[in-house]
């Protein structure tokens, strides 16, 4: 059984979801946050007014960011020593794939990944919808939503607390495609 997991969430600075702004990462070992790490991040593109009234975050604020070419060598290691995690973790692993992509990376063609709110769906399946929101709200996890290192955190905890609640992640294990941006069908 896995454990060492890396939430993550990434904002992004327009509809193209091709770039981050900001970047939050959260390990999680042995049952607990043992790590948290949030920058911002220079998409070294346009915003749309959307995005910046979503996440609060500018071009100015953005370009005293890293980009993440720049990130990555930090990255890779905390990426590379667990299994990704993320809320509707199909978006965060599809930003991941075009960034590395479009700054030339290569990491490597494959990751597994899980995401808690089809883990919310099957823990707490009462509940209106499967909102990262809705999961906090309903758990008493503090969120300052749309932020990366609050989402983040957020999700670490739900992660934990599905856990507590004897979930088996086998079930919501996924392999993602990095070259192709998609999730890799399962085998039946």
């Amino acid at each position: 059984m896995q454990k060492r997991y890396i939430t993550f969430d990434v904002e992004t600075p327009n509809s193209a979801n091709d770039r981050m702004s900001a970047i939050g990462v959260t390990v999680v070992e042995d049952g607990c946050v043992v790590k948290e790490f949030a920058t911002l991040v220079n998409p070294e593109v346009h915003f749309n007014s959307f995005n910046i009234q979503l996440t609060g975050i500018t071009p100015a604020m953005a370009a005293e960011g890293p980009t993440f070419g720049e990130l990555w060598p930090s990255l890779e290691p905390v990426f590379s020593s667990g299994l990704l995690v993320a809320h509707n973790a199909q978006f965060d692993m599809s930003v991941l794939a075009k960034c590395l992509r479009d700054y030339g990376i290569h990491w490597r063609h494959q990751t597994d990944y899980a995401c808690t709110c089809q883990m919310g769906k099957r823990c707490y399946p009462n509940l209106p919808n499967h909102r990262l929101n809705t999961l906090c709200d309903y758990l008493g996890i503090r969120l300052d939503h749309h932020q990366a290192a609050s989402d983040s955190r957020a999700c670490a905890h739900i992660l934990l607390s599905c856990m507590e609640e004897g979930l088996d992640l086998t079930p919501f294990r996924r392999t993602y495609d990095l070259i192709h941006a998609r999730t890799v069908p399962m085998k039946r």
